[in-house]
C-alpha cells in the first residue's frame, strides 16, 4: 500500500495553488502547470497544505493518490527551482550550438541534426560539448532530455554517443576472432 500520498505538500510563499472539479492549477515564479485529477483522488487545500486522500480502498484509488501527490509536488518544486538535465557529447568532432530557437547537434552524421526547442524548454550550451535542458515541468524536461539522446546513443564498443552528465557507461570488450 502507498504511503506516499498520507505526506502533504506544504506550499512556499509565492506558491498559489486553485482547485477545480477534476484539476489543479499551480503557479508561481516560474510560470503556470496544470493537471486533472483523477476521479479517484480528493484533493484539498487548508492553511497553504495540500492533502491527498484515496476515495475508496480500490488498488487504483490508493496508487492514483500517491501518483497524483508525487507529480503535485514536481508542479510546486517546478514552478518554484525548475528542473534541469545536462547532456555531454563524446566523440571526436561532435559539438552542438543555438542560432534562436533551433539546437544544431554535430553527431558523426552525414548531415547536421537540426532540433526545434519546443515552448517551456530553455536549452543552454555551456561548451560545445555540454548541454543543459531546463524548464518548468519535469515531465517535459526528461522527454526534452530523452530526445536529444536519442539522436546518437551512446555506443558500447567505443563510448562515442550522448550521455547523461554522470552517466557511467560501461564498455565491452572488442570482439576478437
Amino acid at each position: 500500500m502507498s504511503r506516499v500520498a498520507k505526506s502533504p505538500v506544504r506550499l512556499p510563499s509565492g506558491v498559489s495553488v486553485s482547485l477545480s472539479v477534476g484539476s489543479i492549477e499551480v503557479s508561481g515564479p516560474g510560470g503556470v502547470l496544470r493537471f486533472s485529477i483523477s476521479p479517484y483522488v480528493e484533493v484539498t487545500l487548508n492553511d497553504g497544505v495540500l492533502f491527498f486522500r484515496a476515495l475508496s480502498k480500490a488498488k487504483i484509488s490508493v496508487a492514483l493518490s500517491g501518483t497524483t501527490r508525487a507529480i503535485v509536488n514536481n508542479m510546486v518544486v517546478g514552478v518554484t527551482k525548475g528542473f534541469e538535465k545536462k547532456l555531454v557529447l563524446f566523440g571526436t568532432g561532435y559539438r552542438a550550438s543555438i542560432q534562436g530557437n533551433v539546437l544544431n547537434l554535430s553527431l558523426g552524421y552525414s548531415h547536421p541534426v537540426i532540433y526545434e526547442i519546443p515552448d517551456g524548454i530553455s536549452v543552454k550550451v555551456v561548451t560545445p560539448t555540454e548541454l543543459i535542458v531546463s524548464g518548468i515541468d519535469k515531465q517535459l524536461v526528461g522527454v526534452i532530455a530523452a530526445k536529444l539522446r536519442s539522436f546518437r546513443p551512446t555506443d558500447p564498443y567505443k563510448g562515442k554517443g550522448v550521455r547523461y552528465a554522470g552517466e557511467e557507461v560501461v564498455l565491452k570488450e572488442v570482439k576478437k576472432k
